[in-house]
């Protein structure tokens, strides 16, 4: 991409974003700013959708895929390497927490399915 398209690709989406902002104030309503506790959520919640722990919202049913999940799991664990330091001590646990979680709910899924059940 032409580095001029780049810039005003890049000014455009600040703007549109301030505008946003804008509107939501001018209705009173809340502009819900992306963080990174917001983040781990949805990665959480799309992991427990493939752990067929929640429903999927496009079928809704529940199903599991491990290798799906298994692959959000991993994508948590980088994030967590890479922010290493970087996060406040709320971050960093619910973090920690969540990776905690939904490796276990994994293991026990992972055996019942090595076992046959």
């Amino acid at each position: 991409m032409n580095e001029d398209v780049k810039k005003k690709v890049d000014e455009n989406w600040k703007n549109q974003i301030e505008k946003e902002k804008e509107d939501s104030q001018e209705r009173n309503q809340e502009f819900h700013q992306p963080n990174f506790t917001v983040l781990v959520s949805s990665l959480s919640m799309q992991a427990m959708i493939s752990l067929g722990k929640l429903e999927n919202p496009l079928t809704n049913k529940k199903e599991e895929n491990l290798e799906q999940a298994r692959f959000l799991i991993d994508t948590l664990d980088i994030l967590k390497e890479k922010t290493k330091g970087n996060l406040t001590g709320e971050e960093t646990v619910f973090l920690d927490d969540s990776l905690y979680h939904l490796r276990l709910i994994y293991v026990e899924k992972k055996n019942l399915k090595d076992k046959g059940l």
